[in-house]
Formats: C-alpha cells, structure tokens, sequence
C-alpha cells in the first residue's frame, strides 16, 4: 500500500490527511514522533486561504499550558493551577462548568476546584484552585487548597479540554477535525479505561462531521478503543469509518503500517500487559477488555471468529457463560456500576483464563 512508504513526519502527515476515513487510530511506541505528527498534521491542514487552522488538538502542548504556583513563601496556602495565555483565552469565558465537572465525574474525583478569571473575564481563566470535596453543600467557601497527583491533574486537563471541544465559538471555527495525541500519561489503567470511554463519547458526537485522529502510545488504550470501534455495541456505525495503524520509526522516517498484516504481534504486547498486572496483583476490570482482546485475536487467526470456542479449546468449563461474563466486564460502562478492583471470583477467572492461554498455545514472552 501506498501509505506504508517510508516517509518524513509531514509525508505521514498529508497521508493521514488524504484518507478518506473519520476516525484513524495509530498507535506509536513513546518516542516515534507522535507529538511531532500532531504539529505537522496542524501544519498541512492549514486553510490554503488564510493560512487559519482547520481543527482543534489536544497534545503535549496543551499539557504544557499548565503550571503549578505552589506559593511556597506562604507555605501553600494560595497553591493553585496556573493557565499560561494562548489562543484558547478567549474561549475561557464561554466553558460550561457543568460540563467539565460532569466529564470529571466519570473519573469519580475526591477534590472539587474553582476556576479564577482575570479581571477582565475577557482574558479568560487564570487559575484553577483544588480542595478537598465536601456533601455540605451550604459549607462556608474552602479555606485550604490542595495539589492533585500528577494523574489527577492530566484528567482534570483532559477533561478541561473535553469541555472546551463543546465550545461553539472555537470548535465552529475549527470545524475540520480533532487530533488527540495519548491523552493517558500518568494514568492507572482503570483511568486509561475511563478515558477510552471518554474518547468514545467524543467519537459519538462528533465523527459524522469532522475528522478525528487519535495517537496513542498505550497498547491497551488503542486494543480497547479498535475493540469497541470494531466490534462494540455501535460498531455498525463505526466500522466502515475506522481506520488503524501502527507509526513505526526507521531512522529518520516514519511509516504507517496496518497491525491486519502482522507487522506488530500486538496481542504479545497485550499479554505482557497482563502478565505484569497479574505478577503486581494489580487487575481491573480494565483487564478484562485486553483479555478479550487477545481471545479474539486468537479465534480470528483459527478462522472460527467465536471467543468461546477458544475458551473451550483451553479447557474452560461452560465458555458460553465465561464468554457472557468477559463481555460484561469488558463493556465500557463498566466502571460506572463497579469498583475498580476486581472481586475475588473474577481475579480467580481470569488467572485461570490466562494460564490456560499461555499453557496451550506456549506463548513466549519476557
């Protein structure tokens, strides 16, 4: 295929570019230039007119718009999340709060946070401050900031960014296309679960009228996202607008490869994956979204096409009914109805399931 050349970040760039399907998903170690793509996508997808931008990004560059003033000469007692000026400024004042605390709530936050203007609210946002939450919905105003974790601040970012997508003034302008680049640093994987979700939601509301590009260095993140893409509920609506890649370094260039060709055995990485999550006594529900990824890797290159046939093959006892349950936990509103961690029974099934695969078809990895 023509788009499998070895390319500079802007050939990869224009190729993205001249598909001609809504939503692409590529996947890239940390490192191939991924964030470099983003900038050279924004570059090539200038309006030939006026030289305006043609779509909206999230990337390293909007992480970096936040810093932290810890106020240490006041031993932290004004700590808060500083917004650098850009571009998005002027949009500050039109974000619906609602909006970003209901995108929020699906990561369940212990914290609620105030957003302070400039005196001219017209210059926008130039804080955000955190405190603890509180029931009390008639508590007097917070009197002691916090700082979040490292991960708590790229989903409160994230989801900030989520909101302004809604802003009319910005994304109307930019009505051309999304490009989100791995907005799961610093996450835990269930985290990485809730964001798939959320990247969901953004695919839902959006990819009938715009382009969207989504960059991930994750392997879980791009399996989840290609399952639900391919095979979930709304697959049907999905599945002729879906395209997938892997972004692969050589050198200098780059290429964009299709993981259908065997050119990246994802379902290794997968099972590495779940090794050391198994190994850390760290499984989710999360994991059981990969499992499925890999049992149906398996049945499709059997040519059977039905992960409970791959359950019985591996010795399960009543795969209809385990193969029931995998679909459940791998659903993507899971996390909204459960903890988590898993229940006993669950971690019990999926050491059984996994040992079973790594026993009958001896997959080897380190």
């Amino acid at each position: 295929m023509p788009n499998e050349h070895l390319q500079s970040i802007a050939g990869v760039a224009h190729t993205i570019k001249d598909l001609d399907k809504k939503l692409i998903l590529i996947y890239g170690f940390n490192g191939v230039g991924k964030t470099q793509l983003s900038v050279a996508f924004k570059d090539v997808t200038k309006d030939p007119n006026n030289g305006n931008h043609t779509g909206v990004y999230y990337n390293a560059y909007s992480e970096d718009l936040f810093s932290w003033d810890n106020d240490e000469e006041n031993d932290g007692q004004n700590i808060r999340l500083m917004i650098k000026r850009s571009t998005l400024n002027q949009y500050h004042s039109l974000l619906d709060k609602d909006s970003l605390r209901q995108k929020l709530s699906l990561y369940k936050p212990k914290y609620d946070f105030a957003l302070k203007f400039y005196d001219d609210v017209a210059l926008g946002i130039e804080s955000v401050q955190f405190f603890m939450n509180t029931e009390d919905d008639t508590a007097a105003a917070p009197t002691e900031f916090i700082k979040v974790s490292r991960g708590e601040e790229r989903i409160f970012i994230w989801c900030f960014f989520l909101a302004l997508f809604e802003v009319e003034g910005w994304t109307s302008e930019r009505s051309g296309h999304f490009f989100i680049d791995d907005p799961v640093s610093s996450l835990d994987d269930h985290n990485i679960f809730v964001t798939a979700a959320s990247l969901i939601n953004l695919i839902d509301n959006h990819f009938k009228d715009r382009k969207i590009v989504i960059t991930t260095h994750h392997i879980g993140l791009f399996a989840i996202l290609a399952d639900w893409l391919g095979k979930g509920e709304k697959a049907d609506s999905y599945k002729k607008s879906t395209q997938l890649h892997i972004l692969k370094r050589e050198g200098n260039t780059v290429s964009l490869l299709s993981p259908a060709k065997d050119v990246f055995l994802y379902h290794l990485e997968l099972l590495q994956t779940l090794k050391t999550a198994i190994d850390n006594q760290e499984l989710y529900a999360y994991h059981f979204a990969l499992l499925r990824q890999v049992l149906e890797n398996i049945s499709s290159f059997l040519g059977v096409g039905r992960v409970s046939f791959v359950l019985e093959q591996i010795g399960i006892t009543d795969p209809d009914e385990v193969n029931q349950i995998l679909n459940t936990l791998s659903h993507k509103t899971v996390f909204r109805y459960e903890a988590k961690e898993l229940v006993e029974d669950n971690v019990r099934l999926f050491n059984q399931i996994f040992s079973a695969l790594m026993s009958k078809y001896n997959f080897v990895i380190h």
